[in-house]
């Protein structure tokens, strides 16, 4: 997967995962506002929309192609594994940062496999599947920035994925805004306050 690399001085990793149409320079000031001790692994997603870099399929707006999103979720998990020995950073201290359909592919990582993340900041996320059992993510702490307004991101889709990962055992906070399915700073800042209080 394309990407960049750069390495911190501790022991925590930022996964940065973009929006459509994004790259993985996309993310970069953020990671610096969140950690800018942590090693950065920003990915590029492997799909392309008319264009524009996505990392799994959809049918259509909010609708998700399922078994594209399984593959290319297995998919970003195996590259943790090579990015991690290539680089020599700790698999164990992944904390991804997501926005959008970023932030849709992390919360799959999370639907679907157990310890494939630290913790995770999803920013506009939706549920990435529904009717699946998640594997146990106790005490796994995530942030999810959310709008109340969003039209991509309806807050039902919020509040579902709260109540999912909640009931697999996630320590889930959950921040609103008015702007819309803006990423804003405010945002980020309350992300990264609540970010250096758990990690």
């Amino acid at each position: 997967m394309k990407h960049i690399f750069q390495k911190g001085n501790s022991e925590r990793t930022l996964l940065l995962l973009h929006g459509t149409g994004g790259t993985e320079q996309d993310l970069l000031p953020i990671a610096k506002m969140i950690d800018p001790d942590a090693s950065v692994l920003s990915v590029r997603g492997n799909v392309s929309e008319n264009g524009m870099p996505r990392f799994f399929k959809r049918l259509r707006e909010g609708v998700f192609d399922e078994e594209d999103l399984i593959a290319r979720t297995d998919e970003l998990n195996a590259f943790l594994d090579e990015a991690s020995k290539e680089y020599g950073f700790d698999r164990n201290h992944i904390i991804a940062a997501g926005y959008s359909n970023g932030a849709n592919i992390a919360g799959s990582l999370l639907f679907h496999y157990k310890e494939s993340l630290r913790g995770a900041l999803l920013f506009h996320p939706m549920v990435p599947r529904r009717g699946i059992e998640l594997p146990n993510q106790s005490g796994l702490p995530v942030f999810i920035g959310a709008g109340e307004n969003d039209p991509i991101c309806p807050s039902q889709e919020t509040k579902d994925l709260e109540e999912l990962l909640t009931e697999a055992g996630a320590d889930v906070t959950v921040h609103w805004e008015r702007m819309g399915h803006q990423l804003t700073e405010n945002e980020v800042k309350t992300a990264a306050d609540w970010y250096k209080g758990q990690f």
